[in-house]
């Protein structure tokens, strides 16, 4: 009997990392086949939103998924953002222009709303607390070896196929999870009759999409788009909280929200997202730029942290039963500052290994404290109450991207733009720079460039480091929990 619930465990993880597989390969396999899209599609203005389309989508609805796997039970809302992704994928291949583009990745965006949350919960309710961090560690490494497995594939696909198939593969995919879940994934039926909120769920996408809006559109030059969002991101907010003290079976419970350890451990991955972009996105610009490496070369200094991340999660996994979620979270938060003290001590002269180790470092750390500060809010609560609590530590770190996005850049357009050596760098120069095969600038200027945009980005890792070292007190703050070992693991009923 054991071994035949074993087995069926096993096959259900098999399913939620083929459907989380489909998320975390289309991240990066779009970001290699975009500018090859975007050339024969046309509206290179409106590039950027084919990403951000997705990700406004995603964390936006992330709550709200999680609050209805609570009440409606895991299966039918994961089959639910299965097939919401699948048919945005299969849109996607027939994008006919840009805003068709942004439209089907927007689809796609609020199915992956469903199934990121939905996976970690039904691990949660798959798995006591000491095992659960293992199965953790499977999906870390299903982000990891897609990091480096999409841009390969991706590649390929642009080269040998039409690029449709960029969108079109995840469909046997989808279908091989689909058939997992309901083959193996059983719950039993809900007595109670579900009251949803579709009042509160309504206004908090208003909100939450008006404020990605905002921050996405925040360092545009005319920034009247980012006013108008914010105006409406702010009446959206009070209505939202006016709708959830009324409501009989609010969309977010803001007594769960507000706990000390959940508030906490929250404030902390929110941070941990905006390190974790700020390093994305500019380490690869300091290796090329400053350090005059290639793309490749910047590629695997920042790929060595998604090796460090499955390390650290799986770490964390067999100090479960040894040591509290809270040390291993305070310990997991350590790392990641000091990763962030190799960032910001790096020069012109450094070695890109310096960076590769300021990386893994960093990549250990967040490997370590993600996985306890999930599975540290899964424990917090009861089962019908584990996909909303799941979904908020994922929309935490969604929500913490896209600020580390907008701040970071902020203070790296505010380093170019008050250098010492030249004045303010224009784009021009700066895309020279990074380069390898551009002449367009004199050595002397070329100097002044690379010095500049060292000062630019120096600054902006000490804005990275402090957020880290914020991110570790807060960390300090979480209570101490205690994991119940022995705690009956069976799927909850829908209510």
């Amino acid at each position: 009997m054991a071994e035949s619930r074993n087995s069926g465990r096993a096959l259900v993880i098999a399913s939620v990392m083929a459907s989380t597989a489909m998320i975390a390969i289309e991240m990066t396999i779009v970001s290699t086949a975009m500018p090859q899209i975007a050339t024969q599609l046309g509206g290179l203005d409106l590039y950027s939103w084919v990403f951000s389309s997705f990700l406004l989508a995603q964390t936006a609805m992330t709550v709200v998924f999680g609050k209805l796997a609570d009440l409606f039970g895991r299966k039918p809302v994961m089959l639910v953002g299965i097939a919401i992704f699948l048919a945005g994928s299969l849109l996607a291949g027939f994008a006919w222009s840009m805003p068709a583009m942004i439209a089907f990745r927007l689809i796609q965006g609020i199915g992956a709303g469903a199934i990121q949350p939905v996976a970690m919960t039904i691990v949660g309710d798959l798995y006591p607390a000491h095992e659960r961090g293992k199965v953790q560690g499977y999906l870390a490494s299903v982000w990891a070896v897609s990091a480096v497995v999409g841009p390969v594939v991706g590649g390929f696909i642009i080269h040998a196929l039409s690029w449709a198939w960029i969108f079109w593969m995840n469909v046997p995919i989808g279908l091989a999870a689909t058939a997992g879940f309901i083959a193996f994934l059983h719950e039993k039926p809900g007595h109670q009759r579900p009251s949803i909120d579709i009042a509160g769920a309504a206004l908090f996408t208003v909100a939450v999409a008006a404020l990605m809006i905002a921050l996405t559109d925040a360092g545009a030059s005319a920034g009247r788009h980012a006013l108008y969002a914010c105006a409406v991101c702010a009446i959206a907010s009070v209505l939202f909280v006016i709708q959830e003290r009324r409501a009989a079976e609010p969309m977010i419970s803001f007594a769960l929200w507000s706990r000390r350890p959940i508030a906490a451990t929250n404030a902390s991955t929110l941070l941990s997202g905006m390190v974790l972009m700020g390093v994305t996105t500019f380490l690869p610009i300091y290796v090329q730029g400053v350090l005059q490496r290639s793309p490749v070369v910047a590629g695997m200094a920042l790929t060595v942290m998604m090796v460090g991340w499955p390390v650290g999660a799986t770490i964390s996994a067999r100090l479960f039963r040894r040591y509290n979620l809270r040390s291993i979270l305070v310990v997991g938060s350590v790392f990641i500052p000091a990763g962030g003290v190799v960032f910001a001590l790096m020069g012109v002269d450094s070695a890109p290994l310096t960076a590769a180790l300021g990386s893994l470092v960093m990549g250990f750390g967040m490997g370590l404290s993600a996985t306890a500060a999930l599975v540290l809010i899964q424990e917090l609560v009861e089962a019908n109450q584990r996909g909303s609590a799941t979904a908020s530590n994922l929309f935490s770190r969604n929500l913490g991207s896209t600020l580390g996005a907008t701040v970071f850049g902020a203070v790296f357009n505010f380093g170019l733009s008050h250098a010492n050596q030249i004045g303010a760098v224009t784009p021009e120069q700066l895309r020279a720079a990074l380069d390898a095969s551009a002449q367009k600038l004199g050595a002397a200027a070329d100097a002044g460039v690379r010095v500049a945009l060292q000062q630019s980005l120096h600054l902006t890792f000490a804005g990275v480091l402090g957020v880290s070292i914020a991110l570790f007190l807060l960390a300090m703050l979480v209570p101490s929990v205690v994991i119940r070992h022995k705690r009956e693991v069976t799927t909850p009923v829908a209510h």
